[in-house]
């Protein structure tokens, strides 16, 4: 019997595509030759493993000063990029929530700009309890961060449900025993819910 929720928010529930920010912001062809020149995929690694946000910003535009301008909005316009909300998983997420069925987050996100973006999307603070790997010092696909998530919520792994977009986040989860659904859609989260008995089929909508 599934006890808690637990979802992943980049690209569950607001999303995150960097590359396509920069296209609107400098054009394909500058957004090409930094992500070719700078691995920010690795910055934000570092921030999501617990590096300090505005820093390691820094520290990278300063080893690129060719890019250094675009590195910087990472810093200076986080809630440009990593948005928008997407709205029918908040509508799940609520939904759980007005069930009374706990549900957690689970995010690979730095401690410094997690609250940025709690502030602008306020459904990311309803959660009943939320682990954030740059507050634990741990990303996943690490075991770790699973079993701290265990340990803390005090639920057998069979009693979690988690959803991620990323298939190496679910595999590590299945191989604790999680019980685990791979996001692509809303919609198919959606069905996996009302299949598992969590929401009826009109409040999944």
């Amino acid at each position: 019997m599934i006890q808690a929720v637990i979802f992943d928010i980049g690209n569950v529930l607001i999303e995150w595509q960097p590359e396509c920010y920069f296209d609107g912001v400098v054009g394909e062809a500058r957004r090409r030759a930094l992500f070719a020149d700078v691995d920010l995929h690795a910055m934000m690694d570092r921030i999501d493993a617990g590096a300090d946000f505005a820093g390691e910003v820094a520290r990278t535009a300063q080893v690129h000063p060719e890019f250094s301008a675009e590195i910087l909005h990472f810093r200076d316009h986080w809630t440009d990029m990593a948005q928008p909300e997407i709205p029918r998983s908040v509508r799940l997420l609520k939904a759980l929530k007005a069930r009374h069925i706990p549900v957690f987050a689970l995010s690979n996100f730095g401690a410094d700009n997690f609250p940025l973006s709690v502030a602008q999307f306020p459904s990311l603070g309803l959660f009943d309890r939320s682990y954030i790997s740059g507050a634990m010092g741990m990303r996943k696909p690490d075991p770790a961060i699973y079993a701290a998530v265990e340990a803390d919520c005090a639920l057998p792994p069979g009693a979690l449900l988690f959803t991620d977009d990323r298939g190496e986040n679910i595999a590590a989860a299945a191989a604790r025993g999680w019980q685990t659904h791979l996001f692509e859609t809303p919609e198919g989260f959606a069905q996996t819910l009302v299949a598992r008995g969590l929401l009826p089929e009109k409040d999944a909508q």
